[in-house]
C-alpha cells in the first residue's frame, strides 16, 4: 500500500464511497444531455476509442459492477461479465457505432441500473464477498467510482481530470501503487497542497506537480500542467493492477 503523508489511503478517506458514485452518476447524466452524433464518433482522450467505444465501455462495466452488488446482498457470487473479458470486448465493438440518442439511453439505462443496486449497500456490507477481483464489495464499489471518475474525464465532455477531488486522488495514488517499476522509490509531491505520496521501494525519485496532474499521469493519463523530475525523466510505468 502506498505511504501517503497528510492524506490518507483512498479507503480510508471514504470507507464508503456511495455517495461520491450517486454524485458521478448525476454529473455523467448533465454531460450526456449535450451528445451529438458528431461528438460520439470524434475520438475520446484514450487512444484508439471513440466516445462511442468509450461509453458502451461505461454501459457494460455499470452494469457489470452493479451486478456484483445486487448478488452480494443476497450471499451469492456472479462473474462480472457474462462471457468473461472477450464478451465484454466484444460488446463494446457490437455498441461503439450507435447513435448519440442511443448511447445516451443505453448510459442511462446502466446508471438507472446502478443507482438503486449501490444505494442498497450500507456500509456493513461492504465486506462482502464478491467474484470480481476475489475480493470485497468494497473493491466493486471503488472500481465503479474510479470508471465514473477516469471515463468522464476521458469522454472530455466537459469534465477533466484537473476536477478531480482530492480524496478520489488519494484513493487512485494507492491503487495504482503497484504501477512503480521495481527498483524505485517514487515520491509524487503535490505542489499544490501538502500532499506526498510514497510508491515502492529502491532508488529514490521525486516528480512534484499538482495533486491531479500526478493523479492522471500515475493513472496513464495526460496530464493538464507540468511535471517535474528534477530534470530526468519520469520512470516508465508497469501495468494497471
Amino acid at each position: 500500500m502506498a505511504e501517503i503523508r497528510q492524506l490518507p489511503p483512498g479507503p480510508e478517506v471514504l470507507p464508503d464511497p456511495v455517495p461520491a458514485i450517486l454524485r458521478g452518476h448525476a454529473r455523467l447524466r448533465g454531460l450526456l444531455g449535450e451528445v451529438t452524433d458528431a461528438a460520439v464518433r470524434a475520438p475520446s482522450a484514450l487512444p484508439g476509442w471513440t466516445r462511442g467505444h468509450l461509453l458502451s465501455h461505461v454501459e457494460g462495466v455499470g452494469f457489470a459492477l452493479a451486478r456484483q452488488a445486487r448478488y452480494a446482498l443476497k450471499d451469492e457470487l456472479v462473474d462480472p461479465y457474462d462471457g468473461g473479458p472477450p464478451a465484454r470486448n466484444a460488446a463494446i465493438e457490437a455498441g461503439h457505432g450507435r447513435s448519440a440518442a442511443e448511447l445516451r439511453a443505453a448510459v442511462t439505462a446502466a446508471l438507472d441500473e446502478a443507482e438503486p443496486a449501490w444505494t442498497a449497500v450500507g456500509a456493513r456490507d461492504l465486506e462482502r464477498p464478491v467474484r470480481y477481483r476475489n475480493a470485497t464489495l468494497s473493491a466493486a464499489a471503488h472500481a465503479w467510482w474510479r470508471e465514473l471518475e477516469i471515463h468522464t474525464a476521458d469522454a472530455a465532455l466537459g469534465y477533466g481530470s484537473a476536477q478531480w477531488s482530492r480524496p478520489f486522488c488519494a484513493h487512485v495514488l494507492d491503487f495504482l501503487a503497484p504501477r512503480v517499476p521495481d527498483g524505485v522509490r517514487l515520491t509524487l509531491a503535490a505542489s499544490d497542497g501538502p500532499e506526498s505520496a510514497v510508491l515502492g521501494d529502491g532508488r529514490p525519485v521525486t516528480v512534484r506537480g499538482a495533486l491531479t496532474d500526478l493523479t492522471a499521469w500515475l493513472a496513464g493519463r495526460a496530464p493538464r500542467g507540468p511535471l517535474d523530475g528534477g530534470g530526468a525523466p519520469l520512470p516508465d510505468l508497469g501495468p494497471w493492477p
